[in-house]
C-alpha cells in the first residue's frame, strides 16, 4: 500500500518507516527538516518538506496514500505556546477528507481513554502527573485525541506511557486497561513495530489500544 507517515524524522517515526519499508509498503515521509531525513532511505522514501502549520505541503504528502501514520508526539519544550500538533493533526484530517482516505493511525496517550475503556489506578495516575507536570503537552494529546476520534474516520489511536531506548522485543502486550494486564513501559522498536502492523489490521479501528512491554 501507499502509506504516509507524519513525523517521520522522529525515533519512532524513522523506527516506524523502516518497519513499513520492511513489509513491503511504499512510503510518503512529511519532515519539517530534510536534514533529519536517514540516508538509508534514499531513493526508497518520497519526501514532502514543511511545516505541519502549512495544509498545502500537509496536503501533497497526504494526496494518493492509502493509509495515514501519524508518530508525531507531544512537545514538552516550556519555550512552545499554543497547540501546534492538534493544528497539525487537523491539517492532516481535513487533507484526508479532502483525498477520500479512511484509514488514520496515530499515537495517543492512556490519559485519554479508550471509548470503551473505563479509569482506573493507572490511567488515573498517568493523566494526574501529565496535567500537573506538563500540561500543554497534556492538552496537546487531548485536543488531538478528541479531534481523530470525532473524525469518522477508520482510526486507531496506539497508546503507550514510557517508551525506552533498546531493540524490538518481539513480545508486546496489547488491550485495554482494567481488561488486560498492561505495563508502564515499551521500547520505541516495539511501538514502531506494532504501529506499522496496523496500517492493514483492522482489529482495533475505532479503538485506542494500549500497549507495553
Amino acid at each position: 500500500m501507499n502509506i504516509t507517515v507524519f513525523g517521520a524524522t522522529g525515533v519512532i517515526g524513522a523506527l516506524t518507516v523502516d518497519r513499513l519499508l520492511e513489509a513491503g509498503h511504499t512510503v510518503t515521509a512529511h519532515a519539517r527538516n530534510p536534514a533529519k531525513v536517514p540516508q538509508r532511505w534514499a531513493d526508497r522514501v518520497r519526501l514532502v518538506v514543511g511545516e505541519l502549520s502549512d495544509s498545502g505541503s500537509v496536503d501533497r504528502a497526504v494526496h494518493g496514500a492509502d493509509v495515514v501514520v501519524s508518530a508525531l508526539g507531544p512537545l514538552t519544550d516550556r519555550k512552545i505556546s499554543g497547540l501546534p500538533l492538534t493544528e497539525g493533526v487537523r491539517h492532516i484530517l481535513a487533507a484526508m477528507s479532502r483525498h477520500g482516505i479512511t484509514r488514520y493511525v496515530g499515537h495517543g496517550t492512556p490519559s485519554v481513554l479508550d471509548p470503551h475503556e473505563n479509569p482506573t489506578m493507572m490511567t488515573r495516575f498517568v493523566s494526574y502527573t501529565a496535567r500537573t507536570f506538563i500540561r500543554r503537552a497534556y492538552d496537546e494529546m487531548t485536543a488531538m485525541s478528541a479531534a481523530i476520534m470525532s473524525s469518522g474516520l477508520d482510526w486507531t489511536i496506539v497508546r503507550f506511557i514510557r517508551p525506552t531506548n533498546g531493540d524490538a522485543t518481539g513480545t508486546v502486550r496489547s488491550g485495554f486497561f482494567g481488561t488486560d494486564k498492561l505495563g508502564f513501559a515499551i521500547t520505541r522498536a516495539d511501538i514502531a513495530a506494532f504501529t506499522a502492523a496496523q496500517v492493514d489490521d483492522t482489529r482495533y479501528i475505532g479503538r485506542a489500544p494500549a500497549i507495553s512491554n
